[in-house]
């Protein structure tokens, strides 16, 4: 829970947040106002897999992230067009 990091600051450390895509921008900005001198974050997700039910493809925090910190150098975007399961999950991805 997000409550371990308020009040420190990581430093020198790689963190991956998985499923940022559930975050809300609050808790985005908490995370990465946490990172100290030679602190690496790295967030994944899909905004076309939301489980929160505040959250939609707009308002959660990756997608908060991305168009914030867009065109700064401190910062770097992929896009992974490929997903790597079954073809039946890819299909499923694409038509529903």
């Amino acid at each position: 829970p997000l409550s371990y990091i308020r009040g420190r600051s990581l430093q020198r450390i790689f963190f991956i947040v998985d499923e940022a895509q559930n975050l809300t921008p609050h808790e985005i900005k908490t995370i990465i106002t946490r990172a100290g001198e030679g602190a690496k974050i790295v967030f994944t997700g899909d905004i076309y897999q939301i489980d929160h039910p505040y959250l939609d493809g707009q308002s959660n925090g990756l997608s908060y992230l991305i168009d914030r910190f867009k065109g700064q150098k401190l910062y770097a975007h992929i896009n992974l067009e490929k997903g790597e399961r079954s073809e039946l999950a890819e299909l499923a991805s694409n038509l529903l």
